[in-house]
């Protein structure tokens, strides 16, 4: 659990920053702490507070409403939230206590109190870049994630980003769905994987991000005049993949396939310098592993799925990316059969937490399946292994971010 936390001093920008809301947790009770002054309904507020919903309210430290507000009084203000659980549903889910800065908003809803930071872009970004990958990762690769994440902020918020929230195809015989941003109501980005990964200013343990969102304020990759829908994931397994094996049935021309011949490496003291502790655990990401047995795969299915395919007996990639990538896989049970898609859907179905990625082959043995992968995540994009060697061969951040996003344009956001 990160406890170290960047200097103050090292933290304040004095340009002036757009503000966005992100979703952090949401829970029926919450403790924080108030690091420094907050005013909260004319009052001021600090030290340790707990909020309870209660009655369709927020009720905290003497308030009750629908919405409260606790407004940081100076730059040097950061509050602590307790128990934040990360990696929701994935294989590295966890929980933390994580620091933030700006403004801490709690929101009365049906499912609990949903914790917003009130935070400006540019802050937001630091913590971006030094939650997806590690705060010590090469300068060069630095810069070229504080462009990607706030190109692919600005291009979700705005509505630039040319592609709808989810589509489902829901019969007896088919199930097609994915999901994308649009998805959150109540704020503009969650803080975890779904979106980007925001862990607070626990995870800025030196000056080197900082530095990076100073070297790139306010640049964006831009397509045709039109601000970069740029994906990204930790590790594409050697082959980039497109757009719409994992979305919609989109082109998005900035977004090919291409053979990347950077993102193997069995370098053990670089991979502990680009990625975060927690990552560091998952050791075979380029090429890995899963061994199921028929009676186990069959109630992994069962239970991922509410539907009883009775034993399962084979496993039938249908439709793959460039990558490998499977899009559609059709499930063969004893008792029922069916075609499940996009990438994530059969990441999340054939696994009680998800599989790394879609791209593999599939061997049947006797007693069940082995599933032989490549990559982690979804492959679209930049591949966040491979830029961080990049920057480590002392690649130049804008030739690795014109690697990844071939036909895009580096600009200033405010050109456009």
């Amino acid at each position: 659990m990160g406890t170290c936390r960047e200097d103050s001093s090292e933290q304040k920008i004095a340009r002036p920053q757009r503000h966005i809301s992100v979703g952090i947790l949401t829970a029926e009770k919450v403790e924080f702490i108030l690091n420094g002054s907050y005013s909260c309904e004319g009052s001021t507020a600090e030290g340790s507070l707990t909020a309870i919903l209660a009655d369709g309210k927020v009720e905290c430290g003497g308030h009750t409403a629908k919405r409260l507000v606790f407004e940081a009084c100076n730059e040097d203000c950061f509050f602590t939230l307790k128990d934040v659980t990360i990696g929701v549903n994935f294989h590295w889910e966890r929980r933390e206590n994580q620091s933030f800065k700006g403004n801490l908003v709690l929101l009365a809803e049906n499912d609990g109190i949903i914790v917003i930071n009130d935070v400006g872009i540019e802050d937001y970004l630091t913590c971006v870049i030094s939650s997806e990958m590690s705060a010590e990762a090469p300068l060069e690769f630095l810069k070229a994630h504080a462009v990607i994440s706030r190109s692919w902020l600005l291009a979700q918020i705005d509505g630039k980003a040319k592609t709808t929230g989810q589509g489902k195809i829901d019969t007896p015989k088919e199930l097609v769905t994915w999901q994308d941003h649009e998805d959150h109501e109540f704020f503009d980005v969650c803080a975890d994987d779904h979106c980007q990964r925001y862990q607070g200013i626990t995870k800025v343990i030196t000056a080197k991000a900082r530095e990076a969102i100073e070297a790139t304020w306010g640049e964006v990759l831009a397509y045709e005049g039109e601000i970069c829908d740029a994906r990204f994931s930790k590790c594409c397994g050697g082959r980039t993949e497109v757009f719409s094996t994992c979305w919609e049935d989109v082109e998005v021309p900035y977004l090919k396939s291409f053979k990347d011949k950077f993102c193997h490496t069995e370098d053990a003291a670089l991979l502990a310098r680009i990625l975060p502790n927690f990552d560091q655990e998952t050791k075979d990401f380029y090429e890995w592993k899963v061994e199921y047995t028929y009676a186990e795969l069959s109630q992994i299915v069962r239970e991922r799925t509410g539907l009883y395919f009775g034993k399962i007996v084979d496993l039938r990639p249908i439709e793959r990316g460039p990558s490998g990538r499977i899009k559609k896989l059709k499930i063969v049970g004893s008792r029922k059969s069916r075609i499940i898609g996009k990438e994530l859907e059969i990441r999340r179905t054939l696994s009680r937490s998800h599989l790394y990625s879609s791209a593999f082959e599939v061997e049947k043995t006797p007693e069940g399946f082995v599933l032989h992968g490549k990559g982690w995540g979804h492959g679209v994009g930049l591949c966040q292994i491979g830029a961080a060697v990049m920057g480590h061969l002392g690649y130049l951040y804008k030739d690795i971010l014109l690697y990844y996003y071939r036909g895009a344009d580096i600009v200033k956001e405010d050109s456009l």
